[in-house]
């Protein structure tokens, strides 16, 4: 829904002139794409500054918990963060020394794997490999060699004629002795690799430190930044993006863990040298979205083809990494936290690209945790929609949207798949209701603007008979069981209506008289809209699912001109179906006028789809109708017209009756002594 954020106009605008109207759509689009920008160049320029915030913050949702933890054990703020931080410092140490001892041991044994490597080197030079690249390697030399002959023949020098040259003076050798290192610059040069990564890690945990400290005050600027005019939806909303952001960090750094402990185990089990550095790096490189999974795996290999004058540990390291991949990643994952982050895998894929480039090696680590953070607030604030849109894995449209869009595209095919989807967890009339109706409605709209072609209008039309022949054969009743696709699927997030069919069918009456299983006891008449025809149908069929008879009635029938001639045959009730436009139905109002002095004992009932919400509040416009009950939805409709077919029965003990005519209509009220006499 797009929202005004210009500030309040004058009262009386001045009048624009072209210029400046021709201008406002190039600033409009302007800002935005400057804007992005000069977030971009900060993000990339103050990269120093930034990727050490990034990561304090993704951390205070891991300590977030244990820091609510210690605070439910009675102790105060300061001392809850201090130990939650040093906690996490001592972990970040620990890791760090462990790394740096696994590095230094794999270093000193590489000239012993190089020995390994050459004797398996020779090994694969006898096999048919080996022939292979010494045939190859014999053809690129023959080609070199012909080249080299061929520019000796062809390109000898030329005799001088300035006679014979002078005899080259001879070279002085200089040596350069630089001048041995102090203490401070040795220190220097022996510090300097550590002191980079020092200063950021001092940098995380000092800011981590803060935010943890000031969390409530950083949580109110962020709800008067999103928008303070509702302040309960915001507050809810960034307590339920925190607790979600916590959950699903602290689950995947577990996950991870347990990951590289399992892989540092299996691979100290295969003998593979340092299984600590690369259960380690495993853990750290499953945080990388696709490709994390081969390059953790790649080093060990490596490793254990240089180890291994054999390939027996080659292939246990690769056993080892196919199978646990696959299960931690599809059986595991969408245990603990669902089918998937919430991010489609294209979304995955450009962030990974993005970060990357923005902040290298680290942006990759952190590509999917900080995509996951912006979908999170796109779903939360409304002025970060877009972001949920672009990156997240829900649907872009929704299933109204869904709906018309493969019909205004005249692809039955499509439709049936998606109300077999929907079905699988709504009703069939709340599919009607909460999909077709209300699709049917933007199909109206459009027309009403004059932007359907009549193409486009009939292969609509086609379209909706298709499928509601399609689904004559299902039943009107709500699964037991609904599929949790269908439901996401349905629900589409906080963007669309509650999920269909959780409201109970209404079932047919259990003594329904021969008078309404008659064909035509129930008129469903269209209005003059395009799409009227197809919802007269529906509301049919829905009808005749609960034993009554039903006959569609077009509006041609009952139009002004033919409306004497209109045989209401057995009719008891005339429901009209119109997806009115903006203002006032008059249409309808006529078409009730007409019916009325056609059928005068009949009972109409109007329904409106698409009227103002002026006129369904007003009583006296909907009175103004000339209808006996007017609905807005096909449950209602039908409701209505099983509450006429069970207050007979009470009209009958009341001791007044509505007798029928030879032909089935109803004729004016009698006594049941008119009635035993007749």
């Amino acid at each position: 829904m797009a929202r005004n954020s210009s500030p309040e106009a004058p009262l009386i605008p001045p009048r624009p002139t072209r210029i400046a109207a021709a201008e406002t759509p190039k600033a409009a689009l302007a800002s935005p794409v400057v804007i992005a920008g000069v977030i971009v160049a900060a993000l990339y320029f103050g990269r120093e500054i930034f990727i050490p915030i990034a990561i304090a913050v993704l951390f205070s949702f891991v300590l977030g918990p244990l820091v609510d933890l210690l605070r439910r054990l009675r102790l105060g703020r300061i001392m809850a963060v201090a130990i939650a931080v040093a906690t996490a410092l001592g972990i970040a140490a620990a890791l760090s020394t462990l790394i740096g001892v696994q590095v230094a041991d794999l270093a000193g044994d590489v000239p012993r794997y190089r020995e390994t490597i050459e004797r398996k080197v020779e090994g694969l030079k006898g096999s048919a490999l080996g022939r292979a690249t010494d045939y190859v390697a014999n053809i690129g030399r023959a080609i070199h060699q012909a080249g080299s002959e061929g520019d000796a023949a062809g390109n000898k020098p030329a005799p001088s004629a300035a006679g014979p040259e002078k005899p080259e003076e001879k070279a002085v050798l200089v040596e350069m002795r630089e001048r041995p290192p102090g203490p401070i610059e040795t220190a220097g040069t022996l510090l300097s690799p550590v002191m980079k990564p020092l200063a950021t890690t001092g940098i995380v945990f000092v800011v981590l430190l803060f935010i943890l400290m000031q969390k409530e005050d950083l949580r109110d600027r962020m709800i008067r930044l999103a928008g303070s005019s509702d302040l309960h939806r915001t507050t809810v909303a960034m307590d339920d993006a925190a607790r979600r952001l916590s959950r699903y960090f602290v689950v995947q750094l577990a996950l991870n863990a347990g990951f590289g402990v399992v892989i540092g185990a299996g691979l100290y089990l295969i003998g593979v040298p340092n299984p600590v550095l690369w259960g380690i790096f495993s853990a750290l490189m499953r945080f990388v979205p696709y490709v994390g999974a081969f390059l953790s795996a790649l080093f060990p290999l490596a490793l254990a083809a240089a180890v291994d004058p054999g390939w027996n540990m080659v292939v246990a390291t690769a056993i080892l990494f196919v199978v646990l991949e696959p299960i931690v990643g599809h059986i595991i994952e969408p245990m603990l936290y669902g089918q998937s982050t919430g991010l489609s895998p294209f979304a995955v894929l450009v962030s990974a690209l993005f970060w990357t480039w923005l902040w290298g090696p680290v942006g990759l680590l952190l590509s999917t945790p900080l995509t996951v953070c912006l979908v999170v607030l796109g779903r939360h604030v409304d002025r970060l929609e877009f972001l949920d849109v672009l990156f997240g894995d829900r649907p872009a449209l929704t299933p109204v949207e869904n709906f018309y869009q493969r019909i205004l595209a005249d692809d039955p095919e499509e439709v049936q798949e998606h109300a077999d989807l929907i079905l699988q967890e709504c009703s069939l009339s709340a599919y009607y209701d909460e999909v077709v109706m209300r699709g049917l409605e933007l199909a109206a709209r459009d027309a009403a603007r004059g932007v359907l072609t009549p193409e486009q209008k009939t292969a609509i039309r086609a379209s909706v008979t298709e499928l509601v022949a399609e689904l004559s054969a299902r039943s009107d009743e709500t699964p037991e069981a609904p599929a949790a696709a269908a439901h996401r699927l349905v629900t589409g997030g906080e963007r669309t209506a509650p999920a269909c069919g959780r409201e109970p069918i209404t079932p047919a009456p259990g003594s329904l008289g021969e008078a309404w299983r008659r064909e035509g006891a129930v008129l469903c008449v269209a209005g003059r809209g395009f799409v009227d025809g197809a919802a007269a149908t529906i509301l049919a069929q829905l009808l005749e699912k609960r034993g009554i008879g039903t006959r569609i009635v077009p509006f041609s029938d009952v139009a002004r001109a033919r409306i004497d001639a209109f045989d209401p045959g057995p009719a008891r009730i005339a429901c009209i179906i119109s997806l009115a436009i903006s203002g006032e139905p008059t249409h309808l109002r006529r078409l009730v006028e007409r019916l009325r002095r056609r059928m005068p004992q009949v009972r109409i009932v109007a329904g409106l789809w698409q009227a103002d919400d002026e006129i369904l509040e007003d009583a006296a416009r909907l009175a103004a109708l000339g209808a006996d009950e007017n609905v807005i939805s096909l449950r209602a409709a039908v409701e209505a017209v099983l509450a006429a077919i069970e207050a007979e029965p009470r009209a009958l003990s009341s001791g007044r009756v509505a007798a029928l005519s030879a032909n089935g209509r109803p004729e004016p009220d009698r006594a049941p002594s008119d009635l035993a006499g007749a």
